[in-house]
């Protein structure tokens, strides 16, 4: 069952694993025999059976949570199933995840599961292997983001996390079927409305997760990208101003363009699969979204577009996950080919014109908010691209050949991207600066003769300490990662072992940032290559003279050449020459060594104290480090090199103590005995020996206890020899054999000598020897196979990543004499131990209990800290599938009798039907099969070893007890022993066949992944140096013990033990309790069934603690039972969750803050155990069907089946019960209490076969008139809640599965059919809402907008029938009925008209409307006891004569139910209830309304009006219809709430909405209002009126199609202004033109033109801010701009100043085609050149650099050109305002226009404006200097004027091309040219020329003070000489 060709379609899918062939043949290198295939594949069939049991017999939660598990587990060992069985895994899945009725965690497990199956690309090919279908995806999201559709919003429990359906949209979004695309588009299209703007979202979501991008078949044109994308694009423009549609749409087109990239079928040119106008579209969307600063311009994004995404929020990818950058980056890699090299506007061109029309925000001094996304962007570019071209390379992206990318497209990329990368690794941003290095590195591996040159240059200098320090850490990270590039490249190689010198001085003990550059630059290169002298034997090289010749004459290349230096060593070096120099490199390798240890034992030396072990500090940073440097290090050095490192670290470690730098130095030792264990042991272990035994017999070292943590200054050196021995003796083979006598005497002379801290350094020695003797690990660092060092290595070995398939791996396996060993080891430390502990609990030992000091204490805790070490030392002898036996060693049971009366006050009888084994859905009963594979277990069983291990074991389990009982006993305050105890409990328990409580697993795995890190290439797989690929071989088998480490049955000893540590967890100490809970936690996930020991004991000690009320007990009862895996447990086993419940309720009325706090984040956690069991998952049977298995299984099916059904019936009965208890507590207690037990009760007692209790629904009822405020909240949503569930049952009708699936039936709905057909339909739809009586009620507002479907929902006018009840649900009404009398709506009405306790809560109450609404209903159906008059006179008796804002409220909230209670009821029933309220409601609105109470009314109006349809409540709708403005009234507020109210209805309703005519009328005949109140109301109003006019209503999606592709690539145009709307803008603009010439200037007082223009500036205002913007497109050029521009100047009225500013500055922002922005550049050029007012000339500056710069891709060359000579002729302007702005202003247009055109300009500009500074020079001064007489100053003539207006003009414009380039280094060759001409010609002028030569000049050095000493090179002798003085002051001036 092998892999095959990834692109044959022929494959047998039943026997092939997977598309593409491991790299890496895991199970092929493990040194011990393994399981066959067929074992494997017989596993994976009992996987199945057992999945298919569990799901068959409807066991998810359980079961099949397991059985997946398992599956996980499975895979995880690198086991793949065949094509045929992933498929039918991943199909159900598929189904498990979305399933209606699967409980949310679970299917959110199933859905991780169904991720993980399809992960790769190459597990299942798409389209070919497998396809999924779209909706049942489609129908969950529509129960989230179409919940008008579904009726109502479903409860919480039944939705799934809408994060999680996002994820696998991502992951199934591959394998839908392009074929469905006209389905999907049919069904989708239709909910788009901008009407309703929160269906546009919801559309554009909905299309970008589900829309299928995988190509179609050939020869089927409908379903190619190009059909449908010009209805995308026209989607697009319908909502502008949106940074969520960018986004969606981008991240769209770019997987559309990732997929077709590889089908031929699909067209392909130099826009990829878009054409050039789609491709200028997205490359502006892109300027956009990158949000780019540009002079005063505000965001290109609207706030207010994004805010009403409402539902469709959450239909958007997470953006940290999947940021825009991606997209953008996804776009345009996908669509690159050789096509777009030569073409004008081909994809790459516009690529290269963005990079630098962007290119100085890359600049270290421009950060920014930009800073991240662009340095991201261009990661994610080169991280793209490389993965492609390595794709590409190795044939597993099979393209066309004319697609695939080539040298020149490789090339062109690279320089592209070159300059922005070398500015961003200077970033000052840290994760700009990450992002800048790996695309380096990216860069570097594509192109390295592009790259290494200009780094190289700029890291010499840095290295020698010629710039700033953060260039230098820069440099040395760039360093690291371009290692591998420099080390596999001819001629650069060279450059390696000098940079490696140069860096050294980076060790320093005062920098530890740079430190730990160094350290993993170092690392990083000892990897690569080997530290080996290559002149050694050689004739034609000796010594490193040749390379330092050749570094310094190349060096001295760089410094001249500078950063755009070339370095061909590809051509200019010969082969022999380059590897002459490469070996004389190497020969001052032993002189670097020397350096760099002496480095590092000098760092050691000052190395600060770590502040706290693992705090993240820098000092415990670099001990992390240098072993991690140090390994590679050292196993790449030669043999000679080697013996160098021993004896100098030897040495050092023999004559320095330093205690801060023990552990860095203990790791340096391990590493030196890793790579050449019987040489560094035969060297270190005598001495370190010799030194233990010294210090403690000569330095009475550990001869005495010391309190604290501190070593005393006395055992330093003992514990400094402990430390290098230890750390010497593990994972290092079977060297230390040689020693073993040495080793085991020093073990037991430390034992019997030493006291006090040490004693845990000593026993972890112990540990240490114990791993090595009996672990299996690889022993293997070499960089190369032996036959590669057996030949002798040379230049060629460089570098070079060995074969994954055909290594040679040296692995340690125990032999038995190491095991032998260890044992012995093992029973003499462990025995004395054992032998100790039971002394001096028995009390025979000579060390006192009591008296003075802690002797006794310390001794226990020696022993346990050793006896823990021990055990888990030697975890892997202990056999997972040990059985334990009953009598060892003939003992009997000597130790057992004691057992059992420890807890002999704990219960021993169940309780409350404990004994219920129904109550349970706990399943451990059986043992459920595991599946062991073999790790190279080492002892043989059966044989004495194995016996004396195991017996071991058990003796020191049996006296954990005896120690715990001695301690609970006599020293339950003893912390430390506690603690001691607790971690030889958790070792006893977890670390059997594996350390699991040191998370092996996970530390090697993390140290992996970053050790792989610097070496990742994307598109390359694991091409790693040889260390690496044998640590993934060791992590492998880790990976396997893990996988046998599974729960184990229980003993009787381990029952015991599980009872001293939950009597420990409800310690009256907290420190006791907190160790005994953490060892309890990971001790129940090692044993099967320990769940049932544990619980009872600590529920029971709960309970006594909280009737007692000890404190520590609840505590401690609550951290275990709550906060751990137990909760889990009892929520499925209801024997023990009801006493949990109650005891928790009763314990949330102690009195103690902490249990107050702890009982607050618990509630949640209780609520959950309250939920209601899955009941039933609705799931395709065909599909469980495709796993079951051969055998028949029927049976046990059944028989489990019925056991889940008893079960959850008899669990779901004590539930009910246990609520109808706790209704009585929760009438009868303190409100806090009352809270918490109501809210467990409700969460418990409501259900959907019997809804509620009598007792619960009297309790709801009675309570949502409670005195307590917080009360009566939860009891009216609780109220609410029973309300609903009844609607849904009887919506469902009143079936179970019919609510699952979301069937609803409703009387009065109807789908009527639309005449698609007919032309005149959508007018006629539109005039019937025009008219009061109506055939049906068109409430949603989707229907017909944007596309007509077949038919339309609607509902009945006069339904006849109601909804049907059931008998269960008429009697649930009528009880909730009976209690609803007079006195209970008085009582509610009272609480409604209450003053609420704080601000916020001050508003119309949704929940008061509601509930008030269930109950008028019940009244309507004749249920209650009060009667519609009683609530009438109770309304009247509120609603007093001036009533205040809260009677307001309240009756706002009253009349808005009584309005809601009428929907979907027959005429008769509601006519009286409308003619009551609408009075009420016309009275308030005519004259109630202030300030005070207007949200509610408003509030009111929008529960009466959105969604609705508006004929539902005419009379109103048409009332506020005839509202027209009263110029009589002096009374603001009451005409601009009105119109507020008309607007509110308006954006309402939306296109509904038909009555606007003669409102808009009104309002444009007096938009010039004396009040401001007013003014504003009715801008918003005429903003909101004209937006919802507009609807598109193509008669079908086909149409729709068709008619945009018809039109153009980017569909047809919206928003077109109709006849009617063009002449009122018009006729709005001459009338303000008209009353502009009527008011005087100067004029203070308000005028017709100050007020009209106000109210058309909001209006205008409101409109660009908004989606619609384009309708106004065609009035910008000939309207907006000059009256803008007029209203700016009125200097008499601040407030018009501002709005007009604030949208003229906006009005860059509204968007345009290609080619349509003509009209507006043109009038901006025409005010720009002619307009007689200097501001108005200055202020069209600000939006031509917007134009220019945002639309940089769609305007015309002409058009740029024409604003270039605009701005640049505004030099010359009379104003010195206007020349300084247009200086700026060209600066950045040129700064950001891309290369081609933008050397032509700078030529051009250059040339005329140094002519222009030539062709005026300055006049002579006369001799007699001709002043005025009288004055003494000369006047200027107004030639001279004109003259320093040119000149001045042409400094400016000369200043505007050097400003354009601020940080280019070094600056373009014509800079310094200019540059003196301005110094030599100008800079002696006076006033404002001379002063801005200077400006110029000191701005042109202030920005490059990093690169100075670079940029002076530049200038030649002569230019040098002219700026001296002017640019840099002489020093003797």
């Amino acid at each position: 069952m092998g892999p095959r060709n990834p692109q044959d379609p022929e494959e047998d899918l039943s026997k092939v694993t997977r598309s593409r062939p491991r790299k890496f043949p895991y199970l092929r290198y493990l040194p011990y025999e393994i399981e066959s295939e067929a074992k494997r594949h017989e596993d994976f069939k009992e996987i199945l059976k057992q999945l298919y049991i569990a799901v068959e017999s409807g066991d998810l939660s359980v079961g099949a949570a397991h059985w997946t598990r398992e599956l996980r587990n499975w895979l995880g060992l690198k086991f793949d199933p065949t094509k045929e069985e992933r498929i039918r895994l991943v199909k159900l899945y598929y189904e498990l995840a979305l399933a209606p009725g699967v409980d949310i965690n679970v299917a959110d497990r199933f859905s991780s599961t169904f991720m993980v199956l399809i992960k790769k690309k190459h597990y299942l090919r798409p389209g070919i292997d497998l396809t999924l279908d779209w909706r049942p995806l489609f129908r969950e999201w529509k129960v989230f983001v179409i919940p008008s559709d579904t009726g109502m919003v479903h409860t919480s429990g039944v939705k799934r996390s809408y994060r999680t359906l996002a994820r696998l949209c991502s992951f199934a979004q591959l394998y839908f079927d392009p074929h469905e695309i006209p389905a999907m588009l049919e069904e989708i299209l239709p909910y788009f409305s901008t009407s309703f703007i929160e269906g546009a979202f919801v559309v554009t979501g909905l299309l970008n997760l589900l829309f299928p991008t995988a190509p179609p078949p050939d020869g089927e044109a409908e379903l190619l990208p190009q059909h449908y994308l010009a209805t995308f694009f026209h989607i697009w423009s319908l909502v502008n101003r949106s940074k969520v549609f960018d986004g969606a749409f981008l991240d769209l087109f770019s997987r559309l363009a990732r997929d077709a990239l590889t089908a031929p079928q699909v067209p392909f040119s130099e826009y990829g699969i878009f054409t050039k106008e789609q491709s200028s579209s997205l490359f502006t969307a892109i300027l956009r979204l990158l949000e780019i600063p540009v002079g005063q311009a505000a965001s290109p994004y609207s706030g207010v577009v994004d805010l009403n995404a409402g539902l469709g929020a959450m239909l958007q990818r997470d953006q940290k996950k999947h940021p825009a950058s991606h997209h953008i980056a996804r776009w345009i890699v996908m669509s690159l080919s050789p096509a777009s090299l030569d073409k004008p506007d081909s994809i790459m061109s516009n690529f290269e014109g963005l990079i630098q029309a962007v290119e100085t925000f890359f600049h270290p001094s421009n950060a920014g908010a930009w800073t991240k996304h662009l340095s991201q962007l261009v990661y994610y570019l080169t991280d793209l691209f490389l993965m492609r071209y390595n794709r590409e390379k190795s044939g597993e992206l099979q393209l066309p050949d004319e697609r695939k990318i080539n040298d020149a497209l490789r090339r062109r990329f690279v320089l592209c991207l070159r300059e922005v990368v070398f500015m961003g690794i200077y970033a000052k941003s840290h994760t700009a600066m990450n992002f800048s290095l790996s695309s380096l590195q990216a860069l570097a591996y594509l192109e390295p003769e592009l790259i290494l040159p200009g780094a190289l240059q700029r890291i010499y200098p840095s290295l020698q300490g010629l710039v700033e320090v953060h260039r230098t850490t820069s440099s040395l990270r760039a360093l690291q990662v371009l290692s591998r590039a420099m080390v596999l490249n001819k001629g650069f190689r060279c450059h390696v072992t000098t940079m490696l010198g140069l860096t050294l001085p980076g060790i320093d003990a005062n920098d530890l940032d740079k430190t730990l550059y160094t350290l993993t630059h170092i690392q990083c290169l000892c990897n690569l290559i080997p530290f080996h002298d290559l002149t050694i034997g050689r004739q034609d090289v000796s010594g490193s003279v040749l390379a330092m010749d050749w570094i310094s004459s190349e060096v001295a290349r760089m410094e001249e050449q500078g950063v755009n230096v070339q370095l061909d060593y590809k051509d200019s070096l010969s082969d022999a020459d380059e590897e002459l120099i490469l070996r004389s490199s190497t020969a001052g390798l032993a002189e670097f060594l020397s350096a760099f240890l002496g480095k590092v034992f000098t760092l050691l030396e000052n190395l600060p104290d770590a502040s706290r072990p693992r705090s993240g500090s820098p000092e415990e940073n670099i001990v992390n480090t240098l072993p991690c440097a140090f390994l590679p290090l050292l196993g790449s050095l030669s043999p000679d090199l080697y013996d160098l490192a021993l004896n100098k670290i030897a040495d050092f470690i023999g004559s320095h103590v330093i205690h801060q730098a023990r552990d860095a130095m203990a790791f340096i030792c391990n590493c030196l005995c890793k790579i050449n264990p019987s040489k560094a042991l035969k060297r270190l272990v005598p001495v370190l020996i010799q030194s233990i035994r010294t210090e403690i017999d000569e330095n009475a070292a550990a001869s005495t206890r010391n309190t604290g943590t501190d070593v005393l200054p006395r055992d330093r050196g003992l514990l400094w020899a402990i430390s290098m021995l230890s750390m010497s003796v593990v994972h290092v083979g079977d060297a230390v054999l040689e020693h073993r006598q040495e080793l085991f005497d020093i073990a037991a002379y430390m034992q019997q000598n030493c006291i006090g801290l040490l004693t845990m350094h000593i026993a972890n020695f112990i540990h240490h020897l114990l791993l090595n003797l009996t672990g299996t690990y690889t022993t293997d660092y070499s960089l190369y196979e032996a036959d590669v060092y057996a030949r002798g290595l040379g230049p060629d070995d460089w570098g070079k990543s060995p074969d994954a398939q055909d290594l040679h791996i040296k692995w340690h396996v125990p032999s038995q004499e190491e095991l032998q060993f260890a044992v012995d080891l093992l029973k003499d430390q462990g025995n004395s131990a054992l032998q100790q502990l039971e002394n001096l609990t028995s009390g025979d030992s000579s060390t006192k209990h009591h008296g003075v000091g802690k002797g006794w204490s310390d001794e226990v805790s020696r022993n346990l800290e050793l006896l823990q070490l021990l055990l888990s030392g030697v975890s892997v002898l202990f056999d997972p599938r040990h059985e334990p036996e009953v009598d060892i060693n003939g003992q009997g049971n000597k130790e057992d009798i004691e057992m059992v009366d420890i807890n002999n006050d704990l219960p021993q009888i169940p309780r409350n039907g404990e004994n219920d084994a129904n109550l349970s859905l706990q399943d451990e009963d059986e043992v459920k099969p595991t599946f062991i594979y073999p790790t190279g277990y080492s002892l043989k069983r059966g044989g004495a070893l194995y016996h004396d291990v195991h017996a071991f074991r058990e003796r020191a389990g049996q006296i954990l007890h005896l120690v715990h009982s001695s301690l609970m006993k006599s020293h339950e305050d003893d912390v430390n022993c506690f603690e001691a105890l607790c971690l030889a409990y958790k070792s006893w328990f977890v670390d059997v066949g594996m350390e699991r409580s040191a998370h092996v697993l996970d530390r090697l795995s993390k140290l992996y992944d970053s050790d792989c890190a610097p070496y990742k290439i994307t598109g390359t797989r694991k091409e790693y140096p040889r260390p690496l690929l044998l640590r993934r071989a060791l992590v492998y088998h880790v990976q396997r013990l893990r996988h046998n480490s599974y729960p184990r049955p229980q003993s009787n000893l381990s029952r015991q033990l599980f009872t001293d540590l939950a009597t420990s967890s409800i310690s009256a100490y907290r420190d006791v309790r907190r160790h005994a809970q953490s060892a309890g936690e990971a001790a129940l996930k090692a044993i099967i069934e320990s769940h049932s020991v544990v619980i009872p004991l600590v529920l029971t000690a709960f309970e006594r603690g909280v009737q007692e009320n000890e404190f520590p007990r609840i505590k401690g009862g609550m951290y275990s039972l709550l906060f751990g895996s137990l909760t889990k447990t009892i929520g499925r086993d209801w024997r023990y969750a009801p006493r949990l419940i109650k005891s928790f309720i009763q314990a949330s009325t102690a009195d103690k803050l902490s249990i107050q706090k702890l009982c607050a984040t618990a509630v949640m956690t209780i609520m959950e155990l309250a939920r209601p069991l899955e009941r039933a998952a609705i799931i395709d049977k065909r599909i469980i069907l495709s796993i079951a298995p051969e055998e028949n299984v029927e049976s046990i099916i059944s028989t489990r089946k019925a056991m889940f059904v008893t079960k959850r019936g008899a669990i779901e009965d004590r539930k009910a019960a246990l609520s109808d208890e706790l209704v009585d507590q929760a009438r009868n207690s303190h409100w806090k209490q009352a809270s918490r037990t109501a809210a467990i009760v409700l969460t418990m007692g409501v259900r959907f076969e019997r809804i509620a209790s009598d007792n619960l629904i009297d309790l709801v009822t009675k309570g949502s008139i409670n005195a307590h405020p917080n009360l009566r909240g939860l009891y009216s949503g609780a109220f609410i809640a029973v309300c609903s569930i009844i609607e849904s049952r009887a919506t469902a009708s009143h079936s179970y599965e019919n609510y699952l699936l979301n069937k609803q039936n409703f009387p009065s709905k109807i789908e009527v059919p639309t005449r698609q057909d007919d032309t005149s339909w959508t007018s006629e739809f539109l005039s019937k809402f025009t008219q009061p009586e109506a055939e049906y009620y068109i409430d949603h507002d989707h229907p017909g907008w944007f596309v007509w479907a077949k038919t339309m929902p609607a509902r009945v006018v006069n339904p006849k029938i109601s909804l049907e009840y059931d008998a269960t649900e008429n009697e649930v009404r009528s009880k909730i009925g009976k209690l609803l009398d007079r006195d209970w709506y008085s009582a509610f009405f009272a609480f409604l008209r209450q003053e609420p306790r704080d601000a916020t809560a001050d508003r119309f109450r949704m929940t008061s409307a509601m509930m008030l609404g269930y109950t008028f209903d019940l009244m309507q159906s004749g249920l209650t006891v009060a009667t519609f008059s009683d609530v009438q006179s109770l309304i009247t008796e509120l609603w007093t004569e001036n009533p205040d804002k809260h009677q307001h409220r309240a009756m706002a909230e009253i009349l808005g139910a009584l309005l809601g209670s009428t929907e979907d009821k027959s005429m008769e029933s509601c006519a009286g209830l409308r003619e009551y309220v609408f009075p009420i409601v016309q009275q308030v609105f005519s004259d109630g309304l202030n300030p005070e109470n207007v949200t509610y009314w408003t509030t009111f109006l929008h529960l009466a009006t959105v969604g609705k349809d508006p004929r539902r409540i005419w009379p109103l709708i048409n009332w506020l219809a005839s509202f027209r403005l009263d110029m009589d009234s002096n009374a603001a507020f009451k005409e601009s709430s009105k119109i507020h109210l008309v607007r509110q209805s308006v954006h309402d309703l939306g296109w509904h909405f038909q009555l606007e005519k003669p409102i808009l009328e009104n309002f444009l005949q007096h938009l010039d209002h004396p009040y401001k109140g007013v003014r504003e109301a009715m801008g918003a109003a005429l903003a909101t009126i004209y937006r919802t006019r507009y609807h598109e209503s193509y008669s079908d999606v086909g149409d729709l199609v068709r008619s945009q592709s018809r039109n153009s690539s980017l569909g047809v145009k919206p928003y077109q202004p109709s006849a009617e709307f063009v002449s009122t803008i018009h006729e709005v603009f001459e009338r303000l033109e008209k009353w502009r010439h009527e008011r005087t200037p100067g004029q203070q007082t308000p005028s017709s033109y100050t007020s009209g223009g106000k109210t058309v500036l909001l209006w205008l205002d409101m409109t660009i801010a908004s989606h619609e913007c384009t309708e106004l497109q065609q009035f910008i050029p000939h309207l907006l701009i000059e009256q803008l521009l007029y209203m700016m100047d009125v200097k008499e009225d601040q407030e018009l100043q501002a709005l007009a500013y604030h949208v003229f500055r906006d009005l860059a922002n509204v968007p345009h085609r290609l080619g349509e922005d003509a009209p507006m550049i043109e009038a901006f050029i025409r005010i720009g050149t002619t307009s007689p007012f200097w501001h108005q000339r200055l202020r069209v500056l600000i939006n031509i650099q917007v134009i220019y710069f945002r639309r940089l891709f769609q305007i015309s060359r002409d058009h740029q050109e024409a604003l270039l000579t605009c701005v640049a002729n505004m030099l010359e302007d009379s104003q010195l305002e206007v020349r300084l702005g247009a200086s700026a202003t060209l600066s950045g247009m040129i700064r950001c226009s891309p290369e081609g055109p933008r050397v032509q300009m700078i030529e051009k500009f250059n040339k005329t404006f140094t002519k222009m500074l030539i062709d005026s020079p300055l006049p002579k001064k006369a001799r007699n200097g001709g002043s005025n007489p009288g004055t003494g100053t000369s006047t200027p003539t107004p030639e001279h004027n004109k003259l320093a207006i040119s000149r001045h003009a042409a400094v400016l414009g000369l200043g505007a091309l050097v400003q354009a380039f601020p940080y280019k280094s070094p600056p373009p060759t014509w800079i310094p040219g200019v540059l003196t001409t301005l110094a030599n010609k100008a800079n002696n002028d006076p006033g404002m020329v001379g002063k801005s030569v200077k400006s110029i000049l000191s701005d042109f050095k202030k920005t490059r003070q990093d690169t100075w000493q670079m940029d002076l090179k530049a200038f030649s002798q002569e230019q040098a000489e002219d700026l001296d003085g002017v640019l840099w002051k002489s020093y003797f001036a």
